[in-house]
């Protein structure tokens, strides 16, 4: 059997193929992204049968190649760079190379034979790229949002005693339109009071008079051209960028209709549409790991427990390892299924009842949740909820 190692670059990768003795079939030889370096490719690796490629999931690079070598035939295992550079240090590599990395990329697939991946279907990728634009466009919002705090900060400090969020409609449309505190004088109560924001309500009497008496006493002092232009174009951008988000949001939303896992997620209780479309996006299908303790392990939702001799850590946090952009995501659904989903809030209440803290108990309902969302994939059927005991009874 051959073992092919492809090194990812922007333009030019490198290859490597060696046998199950590690002796050395095709030396690291470069070729390019585009039509005749991936003719080269093909050329040095002849037929797919009994072969196996293996190759980083680096950036966006890699998915060209590997969407072609699938198409061809070929079974291709996409690896963690995490492995790879494991196995480079406990071979003691000390130099680093392209040409080098090929070859131990080859070498890895050789000794440890990892798995081949499967090309994703049309609705997971699309779902993996309107979920990962929608990461974009969240923050472009915080960043517009956070220049439009310091510029407030600056010209009317007192605003937000009047309207809390500067991120409301609200907000954005009065600021467009005076984007100041000098901005409010000789300006009537009642043209202020009449401003809609919405498309439908209006700024209101009682607000109007307050800002306007909070503008005469501002402190700001930043009142220049510049200082306006900034905020009305701050204003413009968040009001652009809500519009987008939400119709992003309604498209990511109709395109989980067409997938089956993803909407059979939404049936467990704390998994809406944005959550169940953000763990297809992460993780494919949830089916394909060999357990729910794997998934788990993934995701990083396991304590990093040290002992050592006859001493114990008297607490165990998180492993550095996981996915945790992916925790963070599964956050505020945790919150919302230890308050919605009957079986899980038992064994949160459970818990803490042992004594263990409310974040401890919660990562403990994470897993709960993944344990769950292992299931409903593998068995393809709707979440039904397991309702405690005591509540059965009452």
């Amino acid at each position: 059997m051959r073992f092919v190692g492809i090194d990812i670059a922007s333009e030019t990768h490198v290859v490597a193929v060696v046998d199950e003795t590690d002796a050395v079939l095709v030396r690291p030889t470069k070729f390019t992204e585009d039509a005749p370096g991936y003719d080269r490719l093909f050329g040095l690796l002849g037929t797919p049968a009994d072969t196996l490629v293996a190759l980083e999931a680096t950036g966006h690079y890699w998915k060209n190649l590997f969407a072609v070598l699938v198409t061809r035939g070929f079974a291709v295992a996409l690896l963690n760079p995490l492995r790879t550079r494991r196995f480079a240090d406990e071979e003691l590599a000390r130099t680093k190379t392209d040409a080098i990395d090929a070859r131990g990329i080859a070498r890895f697939a050789a000794q440890k034979r990892p798995a081949p991946t499967r090309l994703p279907d049309r609705a997971t990728e699309e779902l993996r790229e309107l979920v990962r634009l929608r990461d974009r466009l969240v923050q472009d919002f915080g960043d517009r949002l956070r220049q439009l705090h310091r510029l407030v900060d600056l010209g009317f400090p007192e605003f937000t005693r009047h309207v809390k969020s500067l991120d409301s409609e609200l907000a954005t449309a009065i600021l467009h339109d005076y984007p100041t505190a000098a901005a409010f004088r000789n300006v009537s109560a009642r043209r202020l009071a009449g401003l809609r924001y919405d498309g439908r309500h209006k700024v209101g009497d009682d607000l109007a008079r307050a800002l306007l008496a909070a503008a005469t006493r501002s402190v700001g002092q930043h009142h220049g051209a510049a200082y306006r232009l900034q905020v009305r174009y701050a204003c413009e951008d968040l009001d652009l960028l809500r519009r987008r988000l939400r119709t992003l949001e309604r498209d990511i939303e109709r395109t989980l209709d067409d997938h089956e896992i993803g909407t059979l997620l939404t049936t467990i209780e704390g998994i809406g549409p944005q959550t169940a479309a953000r763990l297809i996006a992460e993780l494919g299908n949830p089916a394909e790991f060999r357990s729910a303790a794997a998934l788990a392990s993934y995701v990083g939702v396991i304590p990093a427990i040290r002992q050592s001799g006859t001493w114990t850590s008297s607490r165990a946090g998180l492993h550095p390892l996981g996915h945790a952009a992916l925790r963070a995501a599964l956050w505020m659904p945790v919150l919302t299924a230890v308050r919605k989903n009957p079986w899980l809030r038992a064994y949160y209440q459970r818990l803490t009842a042992r004594g263990k803290l409310p974040k401890v108990a919660l990562i403990a309902a994470m897993r709960k949740l993944l344990i769950a969302v292992y299931t409903v994939a593998k068995t393809r059927r709707p979440f039904v909820s397991q309702r405690a005991p005591q509540e059965a009874r009452a």
